[in-house]
């Protein structure tokens, strides 16, 4: 195991200088395909049989050095790169599931990886299991039940799950488990650490950290990853670009100071917001009140960068605070160096049918917030005076 530090391995993990050049950072090998040199060279790695590189979409040597850094800094055998979030879980769950097996899952998850679920693969006879809690999904697992999904924490409600656990539940019954990392990354939670079998990215998110590039990634087990690049990959076909490839290792170097600063942002905000009348409801591990406030202290490093509030009056309040953000970008994404805010019900989670939103806590009043790298001060300041527009707006709207 790697006894450096996170800080050090999240920028020398997966590079070295260039052996061609002495490149200090790690080329842009902007190639489709790769000379082989010879016929039987081109049969043995074409089958695997010999290390090296084929095709783009089936390796990339910027590429890979990206999934060599993620594979250090979640503690991992392996790890491999996919062009999106969604194309990292789409290739997860094709790729290991058939017909009549069951998935089951700990909601709110992401609106795109629970339409993934319930449209597509209810369509390819894969069955589907809804819980909101440990104890709900430990009633409903099945005979068919063969793979756990949790995000941690969940989106947009920042519900905190606790891994070990699932994963206890999940190997008493030889179930695998899954866990999507996006909002905690790996300088936060760990899921591994916990019994996980793969990890989740969407690296477009934190991992990137500066809004500029889509991508994916998964990490665990190193049979369930080759199984993932055979199929996930060569047949499916969803490959990270290496200058994708690229951004998402120059992103990574800084995660860890990122972080730190998207916590402190988000630990200040959700304070402020707590004090406030027009706040029926603020979600933040951080704060005492949090139902998982002490699992979150244990299971994390620090609470994270995202904040969600529940607005008194719905929708009708909701939209007039995110209109009147100044510092604040309505944006879907999230893990950006810029604040975001958004209106999950109506943008990320809007697929979902009503009483499952509402099940889940996904109500019209609910604004999810990404906390940026901002002078914190600057982003509550900015909280404040929308809010106080609702004040204003509030008789009238009340009438």
């Amino acid at each position: 195991m790697n006894q450096r530090r996170f800080r050090t391995r999240a920028v020398h993990s997966g590079q070295q200088p260039d052996p061609h050049t002495g490149a200090h950072v790690t080329p842009i090998y902007q190639t489709s395909t790769f000379a082989y040199g010879s016929f039987e060279r081109g049969r043995r790695l074409f089958a695997g049989d010999e290390p090296g590189y084929l095709y783009s979409r089936l390796g990339n040597p910027t590429t890979r050095a990206l999934e060599e850094k993620l594979a250090d800094l979640e503690e991992a055998e392996e790890a491999l790169a996919f062009a999106s979030g969604m194309a990292a879980i789409s290739a997860v769950t094709l790729s290991l599931l058939k017909p009549g097996d069951e998935v089951a899952f700990i909601g709110p998850l992401y609106g795109g990886t629970e339409g993934l679920f319930f449209d597509i693969l209810t369509r390819l006879g894969v069955l589907i299991s809804e819980s909101v809690s440990v104890a709900e999904l430990s009633e409903k697992l099945s005979m068919a039940t063969r793979l756990i999904f949790v995000e941690t924490p969940t989106n947009p409600t920042l519900r905190i799950v606790d891994l070990a656990e699932v994963s206890a539940l999940a190997k008493a019954r030889g179930i695998l488990s899954v866990a999507d990392n996006t909002f905690a990354t790996p300088y936060l939670t760990q899921p591994l650490k916990y019994g996980f079998d793969l990890v989740i990215h969407s690296a477009t998110k934190y991992l990137g950290g500066h809004g500029d590039a889509i991508g994916g990634l998964v990490a665990g087990r190193a049979e369930l990853l080759e199984q993932l690049r055979s199929e996930g990959l060569r047949h499916l076909g969803g490959s990270l670009g290496p200058a994708e490839s690229y951004l998402f290792l120059r992103g990574l170097k800084t995660l860890a100071l990122r972080m730190e600063a998207h916590c402190d942002g988000a630990e200040r905000v959700a304070q402020a917001l707590a004090q406030h009348p027009l706040v029926s409801q603020v979600y933040y591990p951080g704060l005492i009140s949090h139902p998982e406030h002490a699992l979150a202290t244990r299971q994390m490093r620090r609470y994270g960068g995202m904040v969600a509030l529940e607005l008194r009056g719905g929708e009708a309040q909701a939209k007039r605070f995110l209109d009147s953000l100044k510092l604040f970008t309505q944006a879907v994404s999230l893990g950006d160096v810029e604040s975001l805010a958004t209106h999950p019900a109506s943008t990320t989670h809007q697929l979902l049918s009503e009483a499952l939103r509402r099940k889940q806590g996904v109500t019209e009043g609910l604004v999810r917030l990404s906390i940026g790298i901002e002078d914190p001060e600057d982003l509550v300041e900015d909280l404040l005076q929308a809010l106080n527009a609702l004040e204003v707006l509030e008789p009238a709207a009340s009438r």
